[in-house]
């Protein structure tokens, strides 16, 4: 039997940088996502929370530079990788998140690997039930890295409190999303980085494209795509960089109904036979898919 830390991981979050957290609460407000309240990290950034069964949406802002603290030798600093990606990419997707059985046992296994030789990072915070009343919630994280992807923040979250965290009430969605589906990652050479994406994902099992692939991970997938993969998948026109996520999909029962609703938030989008698209420019740096569940 596979240990936890070799076992697969599945999508746990995606880290979307922005500058107004309030603003861009609104506009998944109004995209027909349950968001949840601010929540502020003790090393200066702040949150609010878009969650699904067994994954989330992390809106991330910064609150108080001056608490930021700098990266160490052996030290992943949070706060620092998100400023310095706003300062520099600007708003969109930052950081991509599995989830974690056990934190020490996957720091370990990266750095056997030889993608990540951080130490492990515990953190806990008040949270907040549907009712208002406190609930402590905390993680457990263990930071990889691969040098080919330098705009890419990679990590595994383990809930130490998943009671606490997780609750049916948060997930119900007025625009009817049930599933973070996937992450998309944009590179120029989608091999390049295939050795660092099996080892992070525990070796997922890898759905061959032409260029590009798609990690099938236990919970949701990771599409790994090239700029012309990515312009037939997502309707979009990446100018070519550094390998960065571009964005998220998530699953619908009903197409029609979300189009319905962006049509009269007057929310720009495009359309195929598959997904339907709010693009990054509309969406603060951030590529939103919708694709039929």
């Amino acid at each position: 039997m596979p240990s936890p830390a070799s076992a697969p991981r599945g999508l746990d979050h995606l880290v979307i940088g922005v500058r107004d957290l309030d603003a861009a609460g609104a506009l998944y407000e109004t995209l027909g996502f349950k968001v949840g309240s601010r929540n502020r990290h003790p090393w200066g950034t702040e949150n609010r929370i878009v969650q699904f069964p067994g994954s989330f949406l992390e809106l991330v802002s910064i609150g108080d530079a001056s608490a930021i603290p700098p990266h160490g030798e052996r030290s992943f600093s949070f706060g620092a990788f998100m400023r310095d990606a706003l300062a520099g990419q600007g708003e969109g997707p930052a950081m991509l998140v599995l989830e974690s059985l056990d934190a020490k046992a996957d720091a370990a296994a990266f750095r056997a690997a030889g993608i990540g030789d951080f130490e492990p990072f515990f953190f806990e915070r008040q949270g907040k039930r549907p009712d208002g009343s406190a609930a402590r919630v905390a993680f457990e994280l263990a930071f990889a890295a691969d040098p080919r992807a330098p705009e890419c923040g990679f990590f595994t979250c383990q809930q130490l409190e998943p009671q606490n965290f997780w609750n049916p009430d948060f997930q119900q969605h007025p625009n009817g999303a049930t599933a973070l589906a996937a992450a998309v990652l944009l590179a120029e050479e989608p091999a390049l980085h295939r050795a660092f994406l099996t080892a992070f994902s525990g070796g997922a099992e890898v759905l061959e494209g032409n260029e590009d692939y798609v990690l099938a991970l236990p919970r949701g997938r990771l599409d790994v795509l090239d700029p012309e993969a990515a312009q037939g998948a997502y309707q979009v026109e990446p100018e070519t960089t550094p390998a960065r996520f571009l964005g998220f999909c998530v699953s619908v029962p009903d197409l029609d109904a979300v189009a319905s609703r962006l049509e009269a938030a007057s929310v720009p989008f495009i359309r195929n036979d598959e997904r339907l698209f709010v693009e990054a420019q509309d969406a603060m740096g951030c590529l939103i898919a919708f694709e039929a569940a």
